[in-house]
């Protein structure tokens, strides 16, 4: 999954959004268990970056509720 810019996800719909948000949550799920389990990630970067994009998305669907 790509790192998503704010301008990005702004053009996306909120079905295109959501869909995102889940792939995102579940690459987010699997490093953790490869963490959890003792393993070492293939990028330990890319955590860093899914959380930021996940609060990126969820930030713009609060904006677009108000």
């Amino acid at each position: 999954m790509s790192i998503l810019r704010a301008s990005e996800i702004r053009e996306m719909d909120n079905e295109e959004i959501n869909e995102h948000l889940k792939e995102l949550q579940s690459d987010l799920m699997k490093i953790r268990g490869v963490i959890e389990s003792g393993g070492v990630p293939e990028d330990l970067g890319k955590t860093r970056e899914i959380r930021k994009t996940i609060a990126r998305i969820l930030t713009i669907k609060r904006e677009r509720k108000t």
